[in-house]
């Protein structure tokens, strides 16, 4: 019995989404003007094992945290004070052009989308950012990245 439900047990446990081949935590740099929404997608990466290496609330924020952290992604806000979203996505890709962004926008503007999209973005996130939609865009993200 007790091998039964070893087997069982294996079976009905994933490995978390947030962690490499290497057994290694991707890190992530979640960017929002918003505390909050920060807070909770933070909270929903780091429940997938991710570790949430930096946390910036503007585009030259993120720059510069993108810079000194090198995260295996980024979560970025489009609508942002002093530098927006897109205008980050655009210099993160000037420094690094194999970076990972996810970009978040509460517009939900097909335009927009297209716009991050063609700009480089590897996937868009609608908000509110649902758990099992943050944690599936930054996989689809991450597929490919060698470890």
């Amino acid at each position: 019995m007790r091998a039964r439900d070893d087997i069982l047990n294996a079976l009905n446990h994933k490995k978390p989404d947030g962690i490499n081949k290497l057994e290694q935590s991707y890190k992530v740099l979640v960017v929002d003007d918003s505390a909050t929404m920060r807070k909770i997608i933070g909270q929903q990466l780091k429940s997938e094992a991710y570790e949430i290496c930096g946390e910036a609330s503007n585009g030259k924020e993120a720059i510069e945290l993108y810079k000194e952290m090198q995260p295996d992604v980024v979560t970025l806000d489009i609508n942002m004070p002093e530098m927006d979203g897109m205008e980050a996505l655009k210099r993160i890709l000037e420094w690094d052009e194999d970076a990972r962004v996810v970009m978040l926008t509460a517009d939900g503007q097909k335009q927009v989308v297209i716009d991050a999209i063609s700009s480089g973005a590897k996937g868009y996130i609608v908000k509110p950012p649902f758990k099992s939609k943050v944690c599936e865009k930054v996989r689809i993200a991450l597929e490919g990245l060698s470890d």
